[in-house]
């Protein structure tokens, strides 16, 4: 009886070492290139251009990040980003828990016409031309709300909030409904507050999606005082390259290069969300375990 303990600490302890292992050797490729895009983003052109550096630059400088906050419209478009990212989310996460609500009841009529219609649209969709010719009809082009207004429904979304609505109890909701709540009341004091890990991770992803979008404005945008940061930021890298051409052959010294101003964009593009990531941690590892357990 004790050797089969014993077999088994040893195991056990093996298997840990293993993943300790492991985990430090994804933890090192994971953390050193990022720590390398960070500290390369503080390095002079000549620093750069010399290179040979991981985890400590030889000449720090601002230069790269002077270069692009140097552009006034940057922080019109960070205006933009901010103001899609958060309209976005919000309504894009109140939109989809409204449908979620209705299609987990199961007296709705037509419920399972509705998913069904929903699940198709998951696999097959219209394609480019037609949802540009949709936007034009709308008249969302050269819009803000064409960032806003496409983005409002996701099946996906909706099919993991209303599994979640699924696992509330009838008799709680029956118990609003005997002291006279409504089904507003109900939805807005009662669901929501109960699924806010789901809501957090569906707030999560949409919302990197929101700020990362770039093919938005690049389709239906052609009016720079609605780029978000990200064609801002594309612009920026592009006449950074241009720059970068005129100087080769000439004499003048150059404080920045394009490799520089891409890092420092990088790093301005990035630390919003692993900002807020940590806030929404606690909610997304509780949104992520829905559906796993089956009782």
């Amino acid at each position: 009886m004790n050797g089969k303990v014993a077999k088994e600490d040893l195991d056990s302890r093996i298997f840990d070492t293993l993943n300790i292992i492991l985990l430090v050797i994804c933890t090192v490729i994971i953390v050193v290139p990022l720590w390398n895009v960070i500290i390369s983003s503080f390095s002079s052109g000549k620093a750069l251009a010399e290179g040979g550096f991981i985890f400590w630059s030889p000449e720090f400088s601002l230069e790269n990040y002077r270069a692009v906050f140097n552009d006034s419209s940057i922080w019109q478009a960070f205006f933009i980003s901010v103001s899609k990212t958060t309209i976005g989310v919000v309504t894009h996460v109140f939109f989809c828990a409204m449908v979620g609500y209705g299609l987990s009841k199961k007296y709705i009529r037509g419920r399972k016409l509705y998913v069904a219609m929903g699940v198709i649209t998951m696999f097959f969709s219209g394609g480019m031309i037609p949802t540009y010719l949709l936007i034009k009809s709308l008249g969302l082009l050269n819009s803000f709300w064409v960032y806003i207004i496409p983005a409002l429904f996701s099946f996906y979304d909706v099919v993991i909030l209303m599994n979640f609505f699924r696992n509330v109890p009838d008799s709680l909701e029956e118990s609003a409904k005997i002291d006279g709540a409504g089904d507003w009341h109900i939805f807005l004091k009662i669901f929501i507050p109960l699924s806010m890990p789901a809501m957090a991770t569906i707030a999560l992803f949409n919302g990197v999606g929101q700020w990362n979008d770039f093919m938005t404005t690049k389709l239906y945008i052609t009016d720079q005082s609605l780029y978000p940061l990200q064609m801002m930021l594309y612009e920026i890298i592009v006449q950074s390259q241009t720059q970068s051409m005129q100087n080769i052959g000439g004499s003048a010294v150059i404080e920045t290069t394009t490799k520089g101003v891409q890092l420092a964009t990088i790093v301005i593009t990035t630390l919003p969300i692993v900002l807020i990531y940590p806030v929404l941690q606690r909610y997304f590892i509780s949104g992520m375990m829905l559906g796993a357990v089956k009782e």
